[in-house]
């Protein structure tokens, strides 16, 4: 079976492109995101990394900059304004020294446990109108989008 073509480069409008409306829908999206953080300190930019701290999927500056799609450079930033506002700290590993392990503050754990209130508010805000059943669907389709773009990736890595 071959790939349906939804674009043609004739006939091409970004604006109705899907990754048009993907990108802009998620720009939105952080925008509100960053203005329910507002009273809370975090940006937008910040409350990823707390919060993947927070969920423990990561605990070196390294792994954090991997999960976050960051370069070393940004993350390292990004903590630093983390830890000027007190929500974490980084300790060189006494095994290997070019490690860095990332822990939360209590103030962080704090901080990061108002992240996923503000973060179903947004999203229930964006879904409004939508029934049980559209939303199951919109998630099964944007999953399809992604599970195209890891396999389109994986065949670029390959190369």
């Amino acid at each position: 079976m071959g790939v349906t073509k939804f674009y043609a480069a004739k006939t091409y409008t970004p604006g109705d492109s899907v990754g048009h409306m993907m990108r802009r829908g998620l720009a939105l999206m952080a925008q509100s995101i960053e203005h329910e953080l507002e009273p809370t300190g975090l940006t937008n930019a910040q409350w990823l990394p707390l919060y993947k701290l927070h969920l423990g999927v990561a605990s070196t500056v390294a792994e954090l900059a991997r999960e976050c799609d960051h370069d070393a450079g940004s993350m390292t930033r990004l903590l630093d304004r983390l830890e000027a506002k007190n929500l974490c700290r980084r300790q060189r590993s006494s095994d290997d020294r070019r490690v860095v392990n990332l822990e939360l503050t209590d103030a962080g754990r704090a901080a990061a446990q108002e992240i996923p209130a503000i973060l179903s508010d947004v999203q229930n805000a964006y879904l409004a109108g939508f029934s049980h059943d559209e939303w199951t669907a919109l998630k099964g389709y944007l999953s399809r989008i992604l599970d195209n773009g890891k396999t389109l990736q994986a065949a670029v890595d390959k190369k």
